[in-house]
């Protein structure tokens, strides 16, 4: 780590970082309070606010009235300083946004690919008219960043296997910021879920924490110390692959003829959106969608119970499975399947979990609105775009 000795230049940093934090996640404050919550003096306050307003980071957004003699400035931050982009990529369609630096969702546009296969030429066109949407330069555009099914290498920033996305292949990270002219980070749907989830839904706040993607496959994301765990490979979190007693392995899936190459086998053979509709069938229930069927289950009252219990064991065996190895305390479902179980779905997999194993996480249903891979693909590029700046 590189060591710095704590010279005017660095203390102004530090204050200057502080109270733009502090700004942006409060919104406008007077000097006085800015100074009161950092633990500046006032006159540290108002040179760090001035050197902000150099900048064009701050201004002046209006007074606090109520005070004997003259009414304090609020100073707030200047949101079209920069502009962020986040997309979700899949297979059918591609959706964009552009964020300011408030976090305020300026544009949000999808499409599909439109004949297009290749990865630069879709998030080109979607990133070209998310920023025409939102009357934004993309040259202003501090940071990018996209969500994809499928497993990303941390070390290169490539997704190295995504059965949804087969044209994207190792060199398409480096493309992709060719392209754009800026860096560009690639991740893990299921991922950006949980960062969604922890900033703004159901573990808002929490440090250790699971989410279960239940959708056409089953996907796992893990929050440690309120950083993601990804693996050496970035295959952490590839729950589908989890052998269960009784249930063909991968490798015999793949010598099957007439089985869709979505089932990889293992657990995901048992939770799959084909797999849910089939065991729905069985139940006497029918729909286009394995979300739809558990609805309707839900609904059902009585007679949707053997299904949503069989749902829930089955979902079990993976929570249990990870929960006797993480402890984390807490688990999200999360994907169509987990938020149409909502709360029957979630007590039953708690339930099923404690009978399974000595540790009774929490379950819960994610409570991200709109779509939360979007979501946390805009919040992921403004970590790095305030980095950035901080650093800057």
């Amino acid at each position: 780590m590189e060591r710095r000795p704590g010279v005017p230049r660095l203390l102004r940093e530090i204050n200057d970082r502080a109270a733009l934090e502090l700004l942006l996640a409060s919104g406008p404050l007077t000097r006085g309070q800015i100074g009161e919550l950092t633990g500046l003096s006032k006159v540290t306050a108002s040179q760090t606010l001035a050197r902000l307003e150099e900048r064009g980071l701050v201004e002046v957004v209006g007074e606090q009235a109520g005070n004997r003699g003259p009414n304090a400035a609020l100073y707030g931050v200047i949101a079209s300083f920069a502009y962020v982009a986040g997309l979700d990529v899949g297979p059918e369609f591609v959706t964009a946004a552009v964020s300011d630096l408030n976090g305020e969702v300026v544009a949000e546009v999808t499409a599909a690919p439109n004949g297009h296969d290749d990865p630069v030429s879709v998030v080109h066109n979607a990133v070209v008219k998310a920023c025409r949407s939102a009357k934004v330069a993309q040259s202003r555009l501090r940071g990018v960043v996209i969500g994809t099914p499928g497993v990303v290498d941390p070390r290169t920033g490539d997704v190295h296997f995504s059965f949804d996305l087969p044209l994207w292949h190792e060199g398409i990270h480096e493309a992709l910021a060719r392209d754009l002219r800026r860096d560009v980070t690639i991740e893990n749907d299921v991922n950006l879920a949980a960062v969604a989830e922890r900033a703004v839904g159901a573990a808002r706040g929490v440090d250790d924490f699971v989410e279960i993607w239940v959708s056409r496959g089953i996907g796992l994301a893990v929050m440690l110390g309120g950083r993601l765990h990804r693996g050496r490979s970035g295959s952490a979190g590839e729950i589908g692959y989890l052998p269960v007693p009784g249930v063909p392995l991968a490798e015999d899936v793949k010598a099957m003829p007439g089985r869709l190459p979505s089932l990889a086998g293992g657990l995901q053979s048992l939770i799959s959106s084909e797999a849910v509709l089939e065991l729905a069938a069985d139940h006497g229930f029918r729909g286009a969608t394995s979300a739809e069927v558990v609805m309707a289950a839900v609904a059902a009252g009585e007679r949707g119970e053997p299904l949503l219990d069989e749902v829930a064991h089955r979902l079990a065996l993976g929570v249990a499975s990870v929960c006797v190895v993480l402890d984390p305390g807490l688990v999200v479902l999360a994907g169509e399947v987990g938020r149409a179980g909502g709360s029957a779905l979630t007590s039953r997999v708690e339930e099923a979990v404690a009978r399974m194993c000595p540790i009774k996480p929490e379950v819960v249903t994610s409570a991200v609105d709109g779509n939360p891979v979007l979501r946390g693909a805009v919040i992921a590029a403004l970590d790095q775009a305030r980095e950035e700046i901080f650093a800057a």
